[in-house]
C-alpha cells in the first residue's frame, strides 16, 4: 500500500494502526481521532506498507531466487508492479521451455540466503514458520540454531517499521532488494540459481548501480547491531521459541517476573481489560493454547494487548509469552512460537499464576523457575488430552499438522526423504 497522512503525520498499516489503537486504549486519543486515523491507514490497495509478513515474504521470495529481480518492493498501484507482473508471466513460460524446475532454485544455499535477508530486513517472525514449511517440502529443515548464530554476523540494515522508521515505498525508492543484497553480498551464496536462469550473484552484478539513499544502511551503521530475531530455549520451550529483538524493549529483554496466566484466547478476551486483573508492569503475561493444534490454527494472537489498567497508567510494553504467532507489523517484548505448544502437553500448559519466569535474550533463555521434579509432578497430575475431531478437515488438520519449528504444515506434504538441515553450521 501507499501511506496516508493523519494530522500531518505519515501513517500506514499496520504498525501505525497498532500504535494508535494502543493510544486509544490508554485514553490518549478519543474515538473521533481513532476513526480519523483509521480512514488514513489504508491509503491504497496492496499489502501492509511496513515490514509485515507479506512484505517479509516478498523479500524472502526474491532472496530465494523465486521472483524476478525487483519483484519484492513495488507498491501495488505503480507501473513498476505491472512491469514485474508482465515479466513474471514471460519468465514462467520460458522456465517451462528451459526445464528450469523449482528444485534447482530452492536449494540449501537459497534458504541460507533467505535467512540472512530475514534477519537484515527486521522481518516478520512468521517468516520462520513459512520458510520451515517451504523447506520441509523440499526435503530440508530450517536449523533454528544456525539462524540464531547468523544473527551475530547479520545486523538489521533496512530502516523500516516496526524495527525502524520508513515504509516499503521508501525501500523501493532506495533500490529495493538489489541495494540490500549488494550490502549483504559477502554473506550470500552467490552461485544460487534464480528463476531468471542466472545466479543470484549474476543478477546483483547486472542490476543498476547504487545511489545515495538512507533506507538501507551500511554494515558499519546498522539500525540494530545483530539479527532481528533471536531463538530462545529453556524448560518452558525445549523445542525453541523466538523473539523479535529488534522491535522489543531493551530494558525488558533481561527480565524476571510473576506469571499472569490466560488459558486461551477466550479467557484473555474476558479478563485482559478487567479492573480486577491482578497484574503489574513487572509481571509476565502468559497465553496458552493458541498454537497449531490449540487454537486450532496458530492465529496471530501472540500480540497480547497491554492490560487496560496498565495502559491507562502509561505502560507501553510488558513481557508476553505464548505458543502462537503475531503479525510482522507488531512490536514489543513478545516471546512467540513456544514449542511444544500447550495443547500437546508442552511445558507452557503447566504454568500457573504466580510462577516466576525468567527471560534472558542475552543467554537465549526462557525458563519457568520451578524444579524439574515440580514440573514433572504437574505433568503427571494434569495430563493433557490433545484435541481431536471425528471427521472432515478439522480431523485431517489435527491428525497431521506439525509444530511451529516444522512450519505448521501437514506432515504428509513434507518430502518423504528429508535430506538435512539448512544451513549446516
Amino acid at each position: 500500500m501507499l501511506t496516508g497522512s493523519h494530522r500531518s503525520e505519515r501513517v500506514g498499516a499496520c504498525t501505525d494502526c497498532r500504535c494508535y489503537w494502543g493510544k486509544f486504549r490508554a485514553g490518549e486519543i478519543d474515538e473521533v481521532e481513532k476513526d480519523e486515523v483509521n480512514d488514513q491507514l489504508v491509503a491504497s490497495v496492496g499489502t501492509c506498507s511496513v515490514m509485515g509478513t507479506a512484505s517479509t515474504m516478498a523479500c524472502i521470495s526474491e532472496a530465494l531466487g523465486m521472483t524476478v529481480p525487483g519483484g519484492a518492493t513495488p507498491p501495488a498501484v505503480t507501473a513498476d508492479r505491472i512491469r514485474v507482473a508482465e515479466e513474471t508471466g514471460t519468465r514462467a513460460v520460458q522456465m517451462a521451455k528451459d526445464g528450469l524446475t523449482i528444485d534447482k532454485v530452492l536449494t540449501a544455499d537459497a534458504f541460507e540466503n533467505a535467512m540472512h535477508v530475514l534477519l537484515a530486513i527486521g522481518g516478520s517472525t512468521n517468516g520462520i514458520v513459512h520458510l520451515a514449511a517451504i523447506a520441509g517440502r523440499m526435503g530440508l529443515e530450517i536449523d533454528l540454531d544456525a539462524l540464531d548464530k547468523m544473527g551475530d554476523e547479520t545486523p538489521v540494515l533496512v530502516d523500516l517499521k516496526p524495527s525502524g522508521d520508513h515504509y516499503m515505498e521508501n525501500f523501493h525508492d532506495a533500490g529495493g532488494m538489489t541495494t540490500l543484497l549488494r550490502e549483504l553480498k559477502p554473506l550470500l551464496k552467490l552461485n544460487a540459481m534464480t528463476v531468471t536462469g542466472r545466479t543470484l550473484g549474476e543478477e546483483i552484478d547486472a542490476a543498476p548501480p547504487n545511489f545515495k539513499q538512507d533506507v538501507v544502511r551500511k554494515f558499519d551503521n546498522p539500525i540494530y547491531p545483530c539479527g532481528s530475531i533471536a531463538v530462545l530455549y529453556g524448560n518452558l520451550a525445549p523445542g525453541g521459541a523466538i523473539i523479535k529483538q529488534s522491535a522489543a524493549n531493551e530494558a525488558l529483554m533481561e527480565h524476571e517476573g510473576r506469571a499472569v496466566v490466560f488459558e486461551n484466547s477466550e479467557d484473555l478476551a474476558n479478563r485482559i481489560d478487567s479492573s480486577d486483573l491482578d497484574v503489574t508492569a513487572d509481571d509476565i503475561l502468559v497465553l496458552k493454547n493458541i498454537g497449531p493444534k490449540g487454537a486450532p490454527g496458530m492465529p496471530e494472537a501472540g500480540y497480547i494487548p497491554i492490560p487496560m489498567k496498565l495502559a491507562r497508567a502509561g505502560v507501553k510494553d510488558i513481557v508476553r509469552i505464548s505458543d502462537g504467532r503475531m503479525s510482522g507489523t507488531a512490536f514489543g517484548t513478545i516471546v512467540l512460537h513456544v514449542t511444544p505448544e500447550a495443547a500437546v502437553g508442552g511445558p507452557l500448559v503447566h504454568v500457573k499464576n504466580g510462577d516466576r519466569i525468567r527471560l534472558s535474550v542475552k543467554n537465549r533463555e526462557i525458563s519457568l523457575l520451578i524444579s524439574d521434579e515440580e514440573l514433572a509432578k504437574r505433568a503427571k497430575d494434569s495430563p493433557v488430552i490433545e484435541p481431536t475431531a471425528e471427521r472432515d478437515y478439522l480431523k485431517l488438520f489435527l491428525d497431521t499438522v506439525t509444530q511451529a519449528d516444522k512450519g505448521v504444515d501437514f506432515d504428509f506434504l513434507r518430502a518423504v526423504k528429508m535430506v538435512g538441515k539448512t544451513p549446516k553450521r
